[in-house]
């Protein structure tokens, strides 16, 4: 149960905190505020991974071959699924002035 609850359940919430929270300074802050939280959100992000890894390894005394394997697993799944999120939320964002520079842009790359 130790197993589930610190190796599966802990990174996808703390992926999933990051997440909401992204997402909220994206519909509110924009899109460059944003790029600085996910900066932010790196450190935090490895700190708490650090603290799991102590807490189950340590203090626990869970088997690190296998929790280590299933932390690692389900944080950076989750990690990439939050990537993809937060990228849609900052396209819907994007102001019409990069819109059209990246469609010049795109444009351009296809007469050549």
């Amino acid at each position: 149960m130790l197993y589930f609850v610190f190796g599966i359940l802990s990174p996808i919430l703390l992926n999933l905190l990051h997440l909401v929270t992204g997402i909220y300074i994206v519909k509110v802050k924009g899109n460059a505020v944003s790029l600085g939280f996910t900066g932010i959100s790196m450190i935090t992000k490895s700190i708490g991974m650090i603290l799991l890894t102590w807490f189950g390894v340590a203090y626990l005394g869970l088997d690190f071959r296998l929790y280590v394997p299933l932390l690692t697993f389900f944080w950076f799944f989750t990690h990439v699924l939050e990537a993809f999120a937060i990228q849609h939320y900052m396209k819907q964002n994007e102001s019409t002035l990069i819109k059209s520079v990246t469609e010049n842009f795109n444009k351009t790359l296809k007469n050549k």
